[in-house]
């Protein structure tokens, strides 16, 4: 039990803030962001939402367009978005 206790600790306000974006004139967070908050694959959590979809209205959640993928990424310094891939989700708060 203490060991659970010690891994949510680890999750600080000033990391969170840190993964948080507007897009869209919203505040979001990504979804690898989100996932490795949540200790799983980006994969797994994008597969979760597409099999839930009704779930994530687009007020919760829209995937990112191309142009502003690469605005984002201009703006993350340290980027490390390897290959291509889809476009990633975006979580509101």
């Amino acid at each position: 039990m203490m060991e659970k206790e010690k891994q949510k600790l680890a999750i600080t306000e000033s990391l969170v803030t840190s993964k948080i974006y507007i897009v869209r004139d919203k505040k979001v967070m990504l979804d690898r962001d989100l996932a490795e908050l949540y200790k799983v694959e980006t994969r797994a959590l994008n597969q979760a939402v597409s099999r839930n979809l009704a779930r994530f209205p687009e007020e919760f959640m829209f995937q990112l367009s191309p142009g502003e993928f690469e605005i984002l990424i201009s703006q993350i310094v340290t980027s490390s978005w390897g290959g291509t891939r889809k476009m990633p989700f975006a979580f509101t708060e």
